[in-house]
């Protein structure tokens, strides 16, 4: 604190305010909190394949925020004639995360038929527009799965840079050490010493590593590193202690310009931008207290004496859709909307400031400008190869006018762009999967509309386990909500709450003469395949319930019932899910019941609203 208030480091910049408005610390101070649940937890060629394609929403913004206040930063330089780049580092968890960052911003060949991906950044891709590696390399991976894995380093970079390597030959042997005993016995120059002298000499010009612009890295602490052109940091990993923090900022905080003010007298400010690293100007030390013992309840089927109130539910591994054979038609409805706002965007705006000094607002507006044109074409095409392919693989082709017409159809009536967010974010992967589900649920729901007695849809059982039952609920559980059920209703003698709103719900159902039996899906085993954001998930719903509409105690009629107060994407893609797949397929195949599915939404008018 004493070094920055004086001067003599580099101002770090943290966020302190952004437009989201959950949360006590802004989204991009504490990233890795945020983000750890959809990251890699093991490192490179531990986890199978992972596509760079697929980083979490919240990770991207980051990157592009600091990315469009880097390149202004650049182009600074660039005007002032500095013969270096100012440098971007990036630090993150665990090997697998490196190299996923790594192929995202410098580009990346991939697959069999090697398919190239261009780096998102300009300034920082390895490769030029037709795939072929830069003779100097922009962005440098450095991790030990990169040191140890044997890959040869581009012989156009030797050429290119033998001067360089020759000196640092030469040095190597002043040096002394392993390395120059090596070097004297005739043995060459290996890509992994190359690699680290690369590394050592970030933002040194005329050396390996000169042209630098982007590090990313595992574990950056274990080495001596003086590079002083770092300007931009961002911590993807776990920061526990304010010590680590201040360790990764110290990396940025090395000043490159030592020289008085000749007005002042005083040195220059000089800042470093930081981001997901939780850095604390005011921390303090905070003292754990005793911890009190916790009450456990056993929520067990009361068994035989309710076995008459047993609910048996079908177990859904998916769901198989037979095309229409008509013309293509989409059924939009309320929860079609797609609202990008930085709720589920992330930031879009936050503002950095440091102790002192000025404080700078960066946004999030890279590739803003598209052609709503470009925009439809765009997001036809992933929705056909996403969603509509034949029995061998291949796109349909023949549809893809249909598509693009009620994709247009989506995107001026149903897409919405608040809070700072713009229609080009739709290019993002999982936001264009997001689209594409809405827009095939419509088409789907069209289906379903047209052949009510016959839809489209068929539920796919589980081949070992088709059903599930109350019988076998048995388990242990120290929260403290929880209902204790009506013998007459319940055929479990607990209900564990996860908000008071169910326990009112409890109390409706308990009292209402229709309800022959009521149960708390609650390690039931009641699962519901759905897609989110192009991945598969499991929907686990709040409550089933037996309800007499008239058709006789034989024939009761099972209700799904969801509370739910907030509705965000995800709650809407669950509804869409119940209503246009699940339902209708359980009911088509007819040995499982009559299904039927309500979500209830708000507290007070969960009695009016389960009644009617």
């Amino acid at each position: 604190m004493d070094a920055i208030e004086c001067g003599i480091v580099k101002l770090p910049r943290v966020p302190v305010a952004d437009n989201v408005s959950s949360g006590d610390m802004p989204k991009f101070r504490d990233l890795w909190v945020n983000i750890r649940k959809n990251m890699p937890k093991k490192g490179r060629g531990k986890g199978g394949f992972l596509d760079p394609q697929e980083l979490p929403t919240l990770l991207t913004n980051a990157l592009n925020a600091l990315y469009g206040h880097y390149k202004s930063t650049y182009d600074l330089w660039m005007k002032d004639g500095m013969a270096v780049s100012p440098c971007f580092i990036i630090v993150c968890n665990n090997t697998a995360t490196s190299k996923l960052v790594y192929d995202f911003i410098s580009g990346y060949v991939q697959g069999e038929d090697g398919s190239f991906h261009t780096g998102r950044f300009e300034l920082f891709r390895n490769y030029d527009d037709n795939g072929n590696p830069l003779s100097k390399a922009r962005t440098l991976l450095i991790d030990s799965e990169q040191l140890e894995s044997g890959e040869k380093l581009n012989e156009e970079f030797r050429r290119i840079n033998a001067d360089a390597i020759e000196r640092f030959r030469r040095e190597a042997m002043e040096r002394g050490g392993a390395l120059a005993e090596e070097l004297r016995r005739g043995k060459e120059l290996d890509d992994t010493a190359i690699l680290r002298e690369v590394m050592n000499t970030v933002g040194k010009p005329g050396m390996l590593g000169g042209d630098i612009r982007c590090v990313v890295s595992v574990s950056m602490l274990t080495e001596g590193w003086d590079a002083n052109t770092v300007t931009h940091v961002l911590g993807v990993r776990a920061f526990g202690t304010q010590l680590l923090c201040e360790q990764v900022i110290g990396r940025a905080l090395r000043r490159q310009n030592y020289e008085l003010d000749e007005k002042t007298n005083f040195f220059n400010v000089e800042y470093a931008d930081v981001m997901g690293i939780p850095f604390d100007f005011t921390a303090r030390p905070v003292v754990a207290g005793p911890v009190p013992p916790r009450q456990t309840v056993h929520v067990k089927a009361v068994r035989p004496e309710r076995d008459i109130l047993e609910i048996r539910f079908p177990r859904v591994t998916g769901y198989r859709i037979e095309l229409p054979k008509k013309q293509l038609r989409a059924e939009f409805t309320a929860d079609s909307t797609l609202e990008l706002n930085p709720g589920i965007v992330g930031p879009t705006e936050v503002l950095q400031a440091g102790i002192i000094g000025q404080t700078e607002n960066l946004k999030v507006e890279h590739q803003k400008n598209i052609r709503p044109s470009g925009l439809i074409m765009h997001l036809t095409n992933h929705f056909m190869r996403s969603k509509w392919r034949d029995a061998e693989g291949n796109p349909r082709l023949n549809l893809f006018g249909q598509l693009k017409s009620i994709v247009r159809q989506w995107l001026e009536k149903y897409l919405v762009c608040t809070g700072g967010t713009y229609p080009a974010i739709l290019l993002d992967l999982k936001f264009a999967n997001m689209a594409c589900e809405k827009i095939q649920d419509a088409v789907n729901r069209a289906g379903v509309q047209d052949k009510p007695q016959d839809p489209p849809v068929a539920a796919i059982l589980d081949p070992y386990n088709p059903t599930g039952s109350t019988i076998h609920v048995n388990f242990m559980t120290s929260k403290k909500l929880h209902w204790q059920t009506d013998a007459r209703r319940c055929h479990i003698n607990w209900i564990i709450l996860d908000s008071e709103w169910e326990g009112e719900f409890c109390r409706v159902a308990e009292k209402h003469p229709r309800v022959k039996a009521y149960v708390k899906n609650q390690n039931l085993g009641f699962e519901v395949p759905y897609i989110y954001q192009g991945k598969e998930k499991t929907y686990i719903p709040d409550f089933i319930v037996l309800v007499d509409d008239g058709h006789g105690n034989d024939d009761l009629l099972r209700v799904v019932v969801e509370i739910k107060g907030y509705r965000g994407e995800d709650a809407k893609a669950k509804k869409q899910t119940m209503e246009v797949y699940w339902i209708p397929g359980v009911n088509r195949l007819g040995s499982c019941g009559r299904w039927a599915f309500a979500e209830l939404t708000e507290v007070y008018r969960i009695e009016p609203d389960f009644e009617a």
